[in-house]
């Protein structure tokens, strides 16, 4: 079977494990760069360019769509539904989860438990959400951001002005979110592929540092969920229609709440972190759509 892997990069850790695990598992795996796709559209002479040529159809494609060319991603999986090319990203979900506050919308329509969050569009509204919010500090985020990249806490409304009015140079409206004091810095990525919860991580955050990213030198260690919390991992995967995620939880006071859903996410720290073969799992997975 030929698989293609959509891939900003071929020697990035999860591209590379994934081409790895195709091998072994007996598949020829192609790494292309979707950075230089083109759909081209001539009805039933419609394809897929890659750098200007038509491009071998695969068996079945998996999409890593990198954050910063969502857009161009989208695109590529909507020509793969078009040339009736199986795949493991729903374009749709993928555009969801990438839009924090759109996914936060769905989740809590769906009953899901979620920080209170409130979506500004100045720094005077953010000023008045702040007080409701609660007390100092508050989180301030960017709709689009990764690796904790485009996220601040704001110990006080100096703090938070100055946040948020270098935020609104880069996009027009920022994220107001409850800071959880009781997780102490910790959260938990559960990484979900099918119906199935893989593997399932704790990360604590840095000293001196409030986001719990593996990016920012957090730590992590292999952790289960209760039989709860992994019904609730299902739901939300299943709510926002990611085949293949990480779904991000934060222990509250009034019980787990999500926090985010990443629908392209890295294998390395939680790989490193659980010692499950998550690319292995992956490529079973789209196996299973042939």
């Amino acid at each position: 079977m030929r698989i293609a892997i959509f891939s900003r990069g071929p020697g990035l850790y999860s591209t590379r494990r994934l081409v790895a695990a195709a091998t072994a598992r007996g598949h020829a795996a192609d790494v292309i760069d979707h950075a230089l796709c083109s759909p081209f559209l001539a009805g039933r002479k419609s394809t897929l360019l890659h750098n200007g040529s038509p491009l071998e159809l695969p068996d079945v494609a998996i999409p890593r769509i990198g954050a910063n060319i969502t857009t161009r991603g989208v695109s590529l999986i909507r020509q793969l539904d078009a040339l009736s090319v199986p795949h493991t990203l729903s374009p749709d979900a993928l555009l969801l989860a990438r839009d924090k506050m759109s996914c936060l919308q769905v989740l809590a329509g769906a009953g899901i438990d979620v920080p209170r969050t409130v979506l500004c569009f100045s720094a005077w509204e953010a000023r008045q959400v702040a007080r409701r919010l609660g007390p100092f500090p508050v989180v301030v985020k960017l709709l689009e951001s990764t690796h904790g990249v485009g996220v601040a806490l704001a110990h006080n409304l100096h703090q938070l002005d100055r946040v948020v009015e270098g935020f609104l140079q880069l996009q027009d409206r920022v994220l107001i979110q409850e800071y959880i004091r009781e997780s102490k810095g910790c959260d938990q990525r559960a990484f979900v592929v099918g119906d199935e919860i893989v593997a399932v991580m704790e990360r604590r955050a840095a000293p001196g540092e409030f986001r719990a990213n593996i990016h920012r030198g957090a730590s992590a260690v292999r952790i289960e969920l209760d039989d709860a919390s992994q019904e609730l991992v299902r739901f939300t995967a299943r709510t926002i229609g990611v085949e293949i995620a990480g779904v991000d939880l934060i222990q509250s006071r009034r019980g787990p709440l999500v926090m985010e859903v990443n629908a392209s996410p890295g294998l390395e720290g939680i790989e490193g972190a659980t010692e499950v073969d998550i690319a292995g799992a992956i490529i079973r997975h789209a196996e299973q759509k042939i």
